[in-house]
């Protein structure tokens, strides 16, 4: 994000390869109607910009260069659970109705295998376990270590999750 620039302007800067200004025009609406509050802002200079419409503006911009995959880092850090919803909203219907993939990097486990369709678990730097959503969310592993979930699906303290000794059967 350029902070000196507007919102409008950083939106229009994602677009500085592509030609055709009426397409660039519908681009710019399409990502207006995904972020209302973008527009909103659109003559404020983004450095003054809530963290959470700091995240919907880097998502805009990427949108204006026509991705066809999309590379999200994080999209959660820093932002209050209801704007965490709405971003995660925003990234589902980006991908059902744009058909756009989006690669997610996310450590709000339980949020991101609300929208994926297929999820990595990476442990210090290596993948070690994926497949579809619905079975990582029933693996009992994932449940406790990355769910917070036990067996019979109670919620663990902090204090209990934090001394586990991991099973790593995904390891062997």
């Amino acid at each position: 994000m350029f902070d000196d620039l507007t919102t409008e302007e950083n939106l229009l800067s994602g677009a500085h390869t592509r030609r055709g200004v009426a397409e660039i025009r519908a681009d710019l609406a399409a990502v207006y109607e995904y972020f209302p509050g973008l527009a909103e802002r659109r003559t404020l200079k983004a450095g003054y910009l809530s963290g959470g419409e700091q995240q919907m503006l880097a998502i805009g911009r990427a949108l204006m260069a026509r991705p066809k995959l999309m590379l999200l880092d994080e999209p959660s850090l820093g932002l209050a659970p209801l704007l965490v919803e709405e971003i995660f909203q925003i990234i589902q219907r980006l991908n059902r109705q744009e058909k756009l993939t989006v690669l997610l990097v996310e450590q709000n486990a339980a949020m991101a295998l609300t929208i994926a369709e297929h999820g990595y678990i990476m442990e210090n730097g290596r993948i070690v376990l994926d497949g579809p959503v619905e079975a990582l969310r029933e693996n009992p592993d994932v449940k406790e270590f990355y769910l917070g979930l036990t067996e019979v699906g109670a919620r663990k303290s902090y204090r209990d999750v934090k001394h586990y000794k991991r099973r790593k059967r995904w390891l062997s």
